[in-house]
């Protein structure tokens, strides 16, 4: 992606931050739910990664600042890596890291934006890896970035950064706003609504 249609895409996501802004809406999570299985074995490799407590729970102000660092980083993060997959780059089903010499798959790209997000001073509280199914039945991993103004969705395969409803996935579950070792449920309302409808 060129310079020039980088800088777009940011001005474009920044002007409409206030109307994605006003669906104030925040994902529901139910219970303590299982840590997939490559986040643990990243959580052995770099401790630190899993052991950041947060005591408040509040979500991140979102700013026209902090938006255009959000998208800053969306956009730096989706352009330098190239998407590769934990076979082809480690010769294993799967592997949770950050990109390796320009190259990572979805989980990769996440903690990347994550690692940035929080060196820029968002709370590891309001930056939580999420675990979703494409419409294809696909597993996928994003970034959800939990803010005064709802919860927004970072994702390789979308350059926009969307109100979590916006997306088409069937969301499963994500680390804890409290604890980046733990992982809970959520409960997508939107999927349960579908459900009615089609059963009526």
């Amino acid at each position: 992606m060129g310079h020039k249609l980088k800088i777009l895409l940011s001005a474009v996501a920044l002007a409409l931050a206030p109307q994605m802004a006003s669906a104030n809406s925040y994902m529901l999570s139910k219970g303590r739910t299982t840590q997939p299985v490559g986040h643990y074995e990243f959580c052995q490799q770099i401790p630190v990664e899993c052991r950041q407590v947060t005591m408040e729970r509040q979500p991140v102000e979102l700013t026209r600042k902090l938006w255009a660092k959000i998208v800053d980083v969306n956009n730096l993060v989706n352009t330098m890596v190239t998407p590769r997959t934990d076979r082809e780059i480690w010769g294993i089903e799967e592997r949770w890291s950050y990109p390796v010499k320009g190259i990572g798959d979805c989980e990769d790209y996440v903690l990347e934006k994550r690692r940035l997000l929080m060196k820029a001073g968002i709370p590891a509280g309001n930056l939580l890896i999420t675990v979703v199914r494409q419409p294809n039945g696909d597993g996928h991993a994003v970034l959800t970035a939990r803010t005064s103004m709802g919860d927004f969705v970072l994702d390789n395969l979308e350059p926009r950064i969307l109100a979590w409803t916006d997306t088409e996935y069937r969301y499963l579950k994500r680390q804890s706003d409290q604890n980046s070792g733990v992982w809970v449920s959520i409960e997508d309302a939107r999927q349960m609504a579908v459900g009615s409808v089609r059963s009526n």
